[in-house]
C-alpha cells in the first residue's frame, strides 16, 4: 500500500470505539471467527493450520515478528466493520475530511506568474465530495498515484482556487509527498 492509502486507513482507525485485541491468542481467535475456520486463517497468514490451533488454545503466546505484523494487519482490516463504514459514510456525506500534508506543489497558470514548484505544508478541510471520491477509489484498489491525483484536484479546488473565487486557470501538481495525514 502507498502513503495515501495508509493515511486513509489510519484516519478510519481513529473512529474505532474499542482497541483491537492485544494478545496473539485473542487476535487469532478473532481472525478464526471472522474467517470461520482455522484452515482459512492459516492460509491467510501463510502458516500451518496446527499453528493456528495452538495460538487459539494459547499454547503459543509469542509469534515471530513477521507473523505478529501479518496477524495485526489482518485483524485490523476486519475490526469493527460497521464503525468503519459509518465513519466513511459521515466523511463522504456531511463532515468531509481534513488533509495535512507537506509536499511539493507546482503550478501551471497564466503568463507572468511563477510556476516553480515549492515545498509547502498545508492543512485543509476538504468537502465531502472529495472524501467520498478518495474512499471510493481506495476501496476499489486505486494506486497511490491515482489517490494523489484526487488529493491534488481537491487541494487545487478547495485551497488554491478557493472554490472558484480566484485563480480560475490554475492547475496544481502535487509531488514529492514528505508527509500526509488524514483526519475525519
Amino acid at each position: 500500500m502507498g502513503q495515501l492509502a495508509d493515511g486513509l486507513d489510519k484516519a478510519v482507525h481513529k473512529a474505532f470505539t474499542r482497541p483491537i485485541p492485544t494478545s496473539a491468542g485473542a487476535r487469532m481467535r478473532y481472525l478464526v471467527r471472522q474467517l470461520k475456520s482455522t484452515k482459512a486463517a492459516a492460509q491467510q497468514l501463510g502458516i500451518s493450520q496446527r499453528t493456528v490451533e495452538r495460538y487459539v488454545k494459547n499454547q503459543i503466546k509469542k509469534p515471530r515478528k513477521d507473523l505478529a505484523t501479518r496477524l495485526e494487519g489482518e485483524v485490523t482490516k476486519r475490526w469493527q466493520p460497521q464503525i468503519r463504514a459509518q465513519a466513511k459514510q459521515n466523511a463522504a456525506t456531511t463532515h468531509g475530511i481534513v488533509i495535512d500534508t507537506r509536499a511539493r506543489f507546482g503550478y501551471t497558470a497564466a503568463p507572468g506568474s511563477t510556476d516553480d514548484a515549492r515545498l509547502r505544508h498545508l492543512t485543509v478541510a476538504l468537502p465531502p465530495t472529495y472524501a467520498a471520491r478518495l474512499f471510493e477509489a481506495r476501496d476499489q484498489g486505486a494506486t497511490d498515484q491515482q489517490l494523489q491525483n484526487i488529493a491534488a484536484e481537491a487541494l487545487q479546488e478547495t485551497y488554491f482556487r478557493d472554490g472558484g473565487r480566484r485563480a480560475g486557470g490554475l492547475l496544481v501538481e502535487f509531488t514529492d509527498v514528505e508527509h500526509i495525514e488524514f483526519d475525519l
